[in-house]
């Protein structure tokens, strides 16, 4: 009777086992915060209003689409390019800003905002604090690229219940795939979350970002995020931020923004020095450092501190109608700021260098046109992923002579032993 008893009593064991698993999890996804369809688009509907909306304003919108693929993984992104007189003036005599959002698929209100933002700059919707000869005076002077969801394959993950996923198609964290300080990891490292790929520019997207940037030539850049409220500046990499007097205008126009619309709640700084933890091959640092963009920040836009770290949605987007309308007025406005503050800060720069009215930073001028020193860019990228591929080996190498060292050694052991021990076993 007692050997019925044991195999009832292991079964009803696992039994008991199962159902506490199963509860758990039931309890684990019951406590995820859904997509709030009510006020988040999906990525196609966004994506067609966005394409809609060019259309409606061909006067100041253009619409293109950019693809790129690598070892059968392929990815696309729409850039929205707006130009208050582009028939009149040459861009390369305007300043350019480049932003982008979306960039981890879990962020759905940075895409949100990127609509609110073309939409505001299309005239479709109003900033009731700023008047029309104020906001065209803004505009007149600069041409802007919006990548309104930059993540495009992760985000349909999102979509499709991953709710925290932030990396992209096929596992890659798009923040980590760029060349500056790629592929070390601090101790805090999370293979899952911050995968930087095979390579620098292994993934398509960032692949795209790369080359758009190269074409555009843009004087600011602005990478959006969600997770907490911030406004950072270089480096992600380093505890430190970059000396000199643009590193001083950077933080001067962070601090500024700060003041007026977050009063001064926002952390302000580096990434790297501020967010409390270092991150390696992010887009910023590229930016800064190799493309060498006058202004790059990193905006993080909403965080719910207070939501439990399972639940993904509720930790980086607003899940209530005013407090996500209240981020997309709120950073709007910040990002029309930041617009106005570029030709007097980008100026003081230049005043204090030379005498040329409008030249960027680390750039000749051409018949009064602003071009970027770019084969110096080139040659300091080129050295830098020279430096990276020589580490790769280098650490390769390390490898090999460690295995051949062990395999040379055992070898060794065994031969001594064989004589003096001929009854250990296998």
């Amino acid at each position: 009777m007692g050997f019925l008893l044991l195999p009832l009593y292991f079964l009803s064991l696992l039994l008991i086992v199962f159902s506490a698993a199963v509860h758990g999890a039931n309890s684990s996804a019951s406590s995820m915060t859904p997509i709030p369809r009510d006020l988040y688009h999906s990525s196609g509907a966004l994506l067609n209003e966005i394409e809609a909306l060019a259309s409606r304003h061909p006067d100041v919108l253009t619409m293109e689409k950019m693809r790129a693929d690598n070892k059968g993984y392929a990815a696309e992104i729409v850039v929205i390019t707006y130009n208050h007189v582009k028939k009149q003036t040459n861009n390369k005599s305007k300043f350019r800003i480049l932003l982008s959002f979306g960039q981890h698929g879990r962020e759905l209100i940075t895409s949100e905002v990127a609509l609110h933002l073309l939409s505001v700059l299309a005239k479709e919707q109003k900033m009731l604090s700023m008047q029309p000869t104020s906001f065209n005076k803004i505009l007149e002077n600069i041409v802007i690229k919006v990548v309104p969801m930059e993540n495009l394959n992760g985000r349909k993950l999102v979509e499709g219940g991953e709710l925290c996923e932030r990396r992209n198609g096929r596992g890659v964290d798009l923040n980590r795939n760029w060349s500056v300080d790629w592929g070390k990891k601090e101790k805090d490292y999370d293979p899952y979350e911050e995968n930087p790929g095979i390579a620098p520019f292994s993934e398509p997207e960032a692949q795209i970002m790369r080359k758009l940037a190269k074409s555009f030539e843009p004087h600011i850049w602005v990478n959006v995020h969600s997770g907490m409220e911030a406004l950072f500046m270089p480096y992600d990499h380093k505890n430190s931020t970059p000396n000199g007097l643009t590193s001083r205008l950077m933080r001067s126009m962070l601090q500024d923004l700060n003041h007026r619309y977050f009063q001064d709640k926002c952390l302000v700084g580096s990434g790297g020095g501020s967010v409390g933890y270092l991150a390696h091959g992010t887009t910023t640092d590229y930016m800064y450092d190799i493309a060498k963009v006058p202004m790059a920040f990193t905006f993080e836009i909403y965080g719910d501190l207070s939501a439990s770290s399972k639940d993904c949605f509720k930790m980086f987007n607003p899940v209530d109608k005013v407090t996500f309308n209240r981020v997309l007025n709120k950073w709007v406005a910040t990002f029309l700021m930041l617009f106005e503050m570029v030709p007097s800060r980008l100026h003081s720069i230049h005043l204090a260098v030379s005498s040329v009215k409008l030249v960027p930073i680390g750039g000749n001028v051409v018949d009064g046109s602003l071009i970027g020193d770019s084969r110096e860019s080139k040659k300091i990228e080129g050295l830098e992923l020279g430096m990276q591929e020589l580490r790769t080996y280098f650490r390769l190498f390390l490898l090999s002579s460690v295995l051949l060292m062990f395999m040379f050694c055992s070898r060794i052991s065994k031969s001594k032993c064989r004589p003096a021990c001929p009854n250990l076993a296998i």
